[in-house]
């Protein structure tokens, strides 16, 4: 495991039953990070640009966030570009996980800067095996970078 294998996960998204159904799969797999969900991308932001400084949340930056695309308000293209632009969080790895497979929204996030883009399964078992890939790679694998504030 690499140096961030303790790190929060940040999952961005507002469906209560997708963040069950990834929460049951990263459990699956032993995942010991703790994980952590922001319903909206305005929360994510709160976090991630105030880490440190509000005590509902964690005193350290996620290792990666899972950021829904399509959501409500602050959507997750408008996250990415923030996090993608800021010094202190452009590092982080934001991999994109959406319904969405339009070849124009995969396209714009990596343009933003997204390190990877899944597109969500409809089945629970499909969802397992990309958590357990994702899981692998991005915190097995993976070599993260050592974020500093």
């Amino acid at each position: 495991m690499s140096n961030n294998s303790l790190l929060p996960i940040l999952v961005v998204e507002d469906s209560a039953e997708d963040f069950l159904a990834l929460g049951r799969a990263f459990r699956k797999y032993a995942l010991q990070n703790p994980v952590l969900r922001c319903a909206d991308g305005d929360q994510a932001l709160e976090y991630l640009q105030g880490y440190g400084k509000h005590p509902a949340w964690p005193k350290t930056l996620p290792a990666i966030v899972l950021l829904d695309l399509n959501m409500p308000g602050t959507d997750g293209r408008m996250v990415l570009d923030i996090v993608k632009h800021d010094p202190h969080l452009h590092n982080i790895p934001v991999i994109m996980f959406s319904t969405s497979s339009s070849s124009r929204d995969v396209n714009d996030c990596y343009r933003l800067g997204a390190n990877s883009y899944l597109t969500k399964p409809i089945s629970y078992s499909e969802l397992e095996e990309k958590i357990r890939l994702t899981i692998d790679y991005w915190l097995g694998v993976s070599e993260l970078p050592v974020l500093h504030s």
